[in-house]
């Protein structure tokens, strides 16, 4: 709906009389017209293939399988990361003691 939107008010400035006086403004709104015209055909593409739809990310982990990886990773190193940040806080509050602070620089 969005990029229909954006189509409408493109044909509109299009039709606006001050592009008829102004060449550089009729230039730019042409081009913006048709960027417009361009982004609505490729968002109806996306609808059309499902890919607008939750599951369309399935499509991509299909096509992309580093880019599936690359996310497992990341999910995997954030969990590492909590559980190593909660062991630092749980050493923090802790008596500063030789055993707690050399747990704590490991």
């Amino acid at each position: 709906a969005m990029s229909k939107s954006a189509v409408k008010i493109s044909s509109d400035l299009l039709s606006n009389p001050l592009c008829e006086q102004e060449p550089s403004f009729l230039e730019m709104v042409t081009a913006f017209d048709t960027a417009m015209k361009r982004m609505d055909s490729f968002n109806q593409e996306k609808v059309n293939m499902g890919l607008a739809e939750e599951g369309g990310t399935r499509v991509f982990s299909s096509v992309f399988p580093s880019l599936n990886m690359a996310v497992k990773r990341r999910e995997q190193t954030l969990q590492d990361y909590k559980r190593l940040q909660s062991k630092v806080e749980k050493y923090e509050e802790k008596e500063r003691t030789g055993p707690v602070l050399a747990k704590l620089h490991q």
